[in-house]
């Protein structure tokens, strides 16, 4: 199997504890799980349906505001039109966005919000919080997005970056939800970002990755 990000060759890796099959690219180290342990949408959204995020929750807020801190502001400004793309069962971030800095917001989520709204659109600001670990084949939804940003705007996504050690991969609790499905590395976002017309911006190497268009 080749990856699905640069189309290198990748090694199985086998989880010691459960056998779930994964696929590791021996260049950018970008991690799919095999489709056969993928659950079905029905089994998804029940996952989904046990989250209690809510925007009265301090701790909650605090995770976005953090994100909002380093990842957004610095790179462009408040009160523009925002997309936040897989917003979830309450569409916390685009709650703050909204109320606390004049974001006209459009959402969309698979599950929770499936109008398509932001079709024929463009945006000053996309978010993708928490989602693209949820996606199967993510570089083309990293195409989709950018080509609804304007010129000036920028991409702003959090996912958690895997550990490089794989006894560390295998005791982390990022792949205890069974929900995520891909697993980023800096060097993955760099390609995506090379691949898609962007240019990455920010990258604290950790959990949040900006892009402009190119």
């Amino acid at each position: 199997m080749n990856c699905i990000i640069c189309q290198s060759d990748t090694k199985e890796l086998v989880h010691p504890d459960n056998g779930q099959v994964f696929h590791e690219c021996l260049s950018c180290h970008f991690i799919k799980k095999n489709s056969t342990h993928h659950l079905t949408s029905e089994k998804e959204l029940e996952q989904y349906e046990h989250h209690e995020n809510s925007i009265d929750d301090p701790r909650y807020v605090a995770f976005f505001e953090k994100f909002l801190d380093a990842a957004v502001f610095p790179f462009t400004d408040e009160g523009r039109e925002g997309l936040d793309f897989g917003s979830g069962p309450e569409p916390v971030l685009a709650q703050l966005l909204k109320r606390d800095y004049g974001y006209n917001m459009t959402i969309y989520d698979l599950f929770y919000s499936l109008e398509e709204t932001y079709r024929n659109k463009t945006f000053d600001l996309i978010t993708t919080t928490e989602v693209v670990e949820h996606i199967p084949d993510p570089l083309p939804i990293f195409l989709e997005l950018k080509d609804l940003m304007k010129e000036d705007s920028i991409l702003a996504v959090m996912t958690l970056f895997q550990p490089k050690d794989e006894k560390e991969f295998w005791n982390w609790h990022y792949i205890r939800d069974f929900t995520h499905i891909s697993f980023f590395t800096p060097e993955a976002m760099r390609i995506i970002s090379e691949k898609a017309g962007l240019e990455i911006i920010y990258c604290d190497n950790h959990r949040y990755t900006t892009f402009r268009k190119k």
